[in-house]
């Protein structure tokens, strides 16, 4: 059994669902080497998320963002915490409901995402710095 762990900085992005596979994997291509093992990314931070969703339609990432700026206004007199602007306890709140972590089953080398999945940086604030994740592989190496 192996571990190995990797800090990755995902470059700053604007608001909005991004597909973030190619730049996850581009830091990991240890990930070759696993015949069967478990990816965990970890993000660091509570006014964004990480979610597995459709990664083919872009109309898709459009429509979550659509969805959650319904779901989650910004600007309502009952929120308390606005230190860092109307779109801080709105980004709190989204990151809570989605999540900041995800596991993703290797085989062979290679992630199991289905074939129309993709790993999503969901990102909350409208002026948001990079981001950064902890990668954690764990499994049996390809011999």
């Amino acid at each position: 059994m192996s571990w190995q762990q990797t800090m990755i900085k995902l470059s700053a992005k604007c608001r909005g669902f991004h597909l973030i596979d190619h730049e996850i994997l581009q830091h990991l291509p240890q990930i070759k080497s696993y015949q069967v093992g478990l990816l965990h990314l970890f993000l660091q931070h509570t006014s964004a998320s990480l979610t597995i969703n459709e990664n083919a339609d872009p109309t898709v990432r459009m429509d979550l963002e659509s969805h959650f700026n319904h779901f989650v206004p910004e600007c309502q007199e009952y929120y308390k915490h606005d230190d860092e602007g109307d779109d801080d306890m709105p980004a709190h709140i989204k990151s809570s409901t989605l999540g900041c972590e995800l596991t993703i089953p290797i085989k062979r080398g290679q992630l199991q995402l289905g074939t129309w999945q993709g790993i999503y940086l969901g990102e909350h604030r409208d002026h948001a710095s990079s981001r950064c994740v902890v990668a954690t592989l764990q499994g049996t190496k390809i011999k």
